[in-house]
């Protein structure tokens, strides 16, 4: 009786591994992201926030200032909710050696994983996020897609002990060269 209890939920854990999406499967799709070229100069960003059974519970914008120095990115976000909430996050891109990077914010819990094929990246990292009194950490699963040379779609899954607890959708849109800081509404 115990090898059957165990035996199922083993099988079902296997089987959801083997079944994910990896970066490598989009390294034929097009445009080729190329994290320098699309995350330089002004973006804008436009998403919704989710709950775990998929509700929108937030919507927000944001203006990015991105820029590349002796080949390590900063993105610097400035969010604004629907609720009025403001939030402020300034990632580091750092390449390495086998051409993936590593990313860092104030609020990530060490260093952030990006992959980058065809036209995708895939980032994940554990994010430090507010919650009643205190804080709780969470894993962020970050599937950005390249559409065009100036729109990228990102959907992010947010997970606690494996379970999603939430999600984002958004949209990065590159501003033309020139733009200036408080595109958004």
């Amino acid at each position: 009786m115990l090898f059957r209890l165990l035996f199922l939920p083993t099988l079902v854990l296997f089987l959801s591994a083997c079944s994910q999406v990896q970066i490598e499967q989009h390294s034929d799709l097009q445009p080729a992201m190329q994290l320098e070229a699309f995350f330089d100069g002004q973006l804008t960003a436009h998403g919704v926030v989710k709950n775990r059974s998929g509700k929108i519970i937030r919507t927000f914008s944001a203006d990015i200032a991105a820029s590349w120095d002796t080949g390590i990115g900063t993105l610097d976000e400035d969010f604004v909710f629907d609720d009025g909430e403001v939030q402020k996050r300034i990632w580091t891109l750092t390449p390495q050696s086998d051409g993936s990077y590593t990313g860092s914010a104030g609020d990530v819990v060490g260093d952030g994983q990006l992959e980058v094929a065809g036209n995708s990246v895939f980032l994940d990292y554990v994010l430090r996020i507010p919650y009643r009194d205190g804080t709780i950490d969470v894993r962020v699963d970050d599937r950005m897609y390249l559409v065009t040379d100036d729109i990228l779609l990102n959907e992010s899954r947010m997970l606690k002990f494996g379970v999603q607890v939430g999600s984002l959708l958004l949209v990065i849109i590159r501003q033309p060269a020139g733009a200036t800081e408080g595109l958004t509404p």
